[in-house]
C-alpha cells in the first residue's frame, strides 16, 4: 500500500479511504450492513494496508460511528489508523431539536463529544464539516473547530463539498486568525461529475489542501454498462434499487457517453469498469485518497486492485472526451 501526505499536513493516509456509510444499521437504509456483516470488510481493508476510515455522525444516526469504532479498536492498530468523521447534518428530526444539527459552536462542540463517545477514541484524527452552513457565521464555526484542536479532541480539520469561494474565505480567516486550517476537501468528483475542476480543485492545489473525493464511482454508475432502461437505479444491487439520490446527481443524457467510454477502455484492458474509473481518479492532480464504499468484498478487492492500474495519456483522453458541463450537484451553492 502506498501512503500520501494529506495536503500540506504531516498526516499520511493510504491511497484509498474506506467509506463507512455502508456499515451501521439496516434500519437507516436497507443496503447498510450491520456489524457482523461489516467485519470482513474491515479485516480485508486492514490486511491490504488501508489505514484511512471515513464516517459521519449522521450515518445510521450514530450507529456507523459505533460499528466503525468497535471494529477498528478490535482489529486495527490505533496509532496507525486515521479515523475521520463529520458534523453538520441533523441528528434529530423533530421541531423540538433545533440545535441537533448545523455548524454552530454549540452543535460542533457537543457533536464532537458525542462522536468521541460513539467511536470510543480519545481524539478524532480528521474532523470535517459536512457541507458549509449558510446560517452560521463561518468565524464561529472555525473558532469552534480550532478550540477542539487546541483541546486535543481533534487532530486535523477538513471540509466536505461547497462553493470554492466559501472554502477560500474559510482558509483566509483561519490564516488571518492563526486558527487550525482545513487540510482536506472531501468533494464530489468522478468521471461523470468534473465541475470541481473549474474552481475548487485549482484552489485546493494552490492552497495545499488534499482531495479525498466522495462517490468516486458515481454511486456505482461507472461500474456497469448502460442498462436498457437508462435508469441509474437499474444496477442489480440493493443500494442501486433503493437509491433516490443517484438520479438527482447523474441525470444528464451525456453521462451515458462517459459510461460507454469507460466500458471501451475497460474492455481494451481486460479490467473491470470500476478499476478503470478509479484509476483515472487516482491519477488526477491533488487526489490523495478517494473514499470508497463497498457492500460486497469483490467491490473492495476491485478498488484495491485499481491501485496497480496506470492509464496512458490516450486512455485518459478517451475517458474525458465525452464529458459535458453539469449543473452544480452535491451541495447547495
Amino acid at each position: 500500500m502506498d501512503y500520501r501526505q494529506l495536503g500540506q499536513s504531516g498526516l499520511r493516509v493510504s491511497r484509498l479511504g474506506i467509506g463507512c456509510m455502508s456499515y451501521g444499521s439496516p434500519a437507516w437504509r436497507p443496503w447498510v450492513l450491520d456489524e457482523t456483516a461489516a467485519r470482513p470488510f474491515f479485516v480485508r481493508a486492514l490486511d491490504a494496508g488501508i489505514n484511512f476510515f471515513d464516517t459521519a455522525d449522521m450515518y445510521s444516526l450514530g450507529v456507523s460511528e459505533e460499528v466503525t469504532g468497535r471494529l477498528l479498536r478490535e482489529l486495527g492498530r490505533r496509532d496507525e489508523l486515521v479515523i475521520a468523521t463529520k458534523v453538520n447534518f441533523p441528528m434529530g428530526a423533530g421541531p423540538d431539536t433545533p440545535n441537533m444539527g448545523g455548524l454552530s459552536r454549540k452543535h460542533i462542540l457537543q457533536g464532537c463529544d458525542a462522536s468521541l463517545r460513539r467511536l470510543g477514541v480519545e481524539a478524532i484524527d480528521l474532523y470535517q464539516i459536512h457541507r458549509f452552513d449558510r446560517d452560521v457565521p463561518v468565524d464561529e464555526t472555525l473558532e469552534a473547530l480550532h478550540d477542539l484542536v487546541r483541546a486535543g479532541k481533534v487532530r486535523y480539520i477538513g471540509a466536505s463539498s461547497g462553493s470554492a469561494w466559501r472554502m477560500a474565505r474559510a482558509l483566509s480567516i483561519s490564516e488571518r486568525r492563526g486558527w487550525a486550517r482545513f487540510i482536506s476537501m472531501q468533494n464530489h468528483y468522478n468521471l461523470l461529475y468534473r465541475e470541481e475542476e473549474r474552481e475548487m480543485i485549482p484552489l485546493c492545489l494552490d492552497q495545499g489542501v488534499g482531495l479525498i473525493p466522495w462517490s468516486p464511482l458515481a454511486r456505482g454508475v461507472l461500474t456497469r454498462p448502460r442498462p436498457s432502461d437508462a435508469d441509474v437505479r437499474s444496477g442489480g444491487t440493493a443500494r442501486a434499487a433503493s437509491d433516490d439520490y443517484s438520479p438527482r446527481l447523474y441525470d444528464q443524457p451525456s453521462d451515458w457517453d462517459v459510461v460507454a467510454a469507460v466500458e471501451r477502455v475497460a474492455a481494451g484492458r481486460g479490467r473491470p469498469m470500476a478499476q478503470i474509473a478509479l484509476a483515472w481518479l487516482l491519477s488526477r492532480p491533488g487526489v490523495v485518497a478517494p473514499i470508497v464504499g463497498a457492500t460486497t468484498l469483490s467491490h473492495l478487492d476491485s478498488a484495491i486492485a485499481a491501485l496497480s492500474v496506470t492509464l496512458t495519456a490516450e486512455e485518459c483522453a478517451a475517458l474525458e472526451a465525452p464529458y459535458q458541463p453539469h449543473p452544480v450537484k452535491g451541495f447547495t451553492v
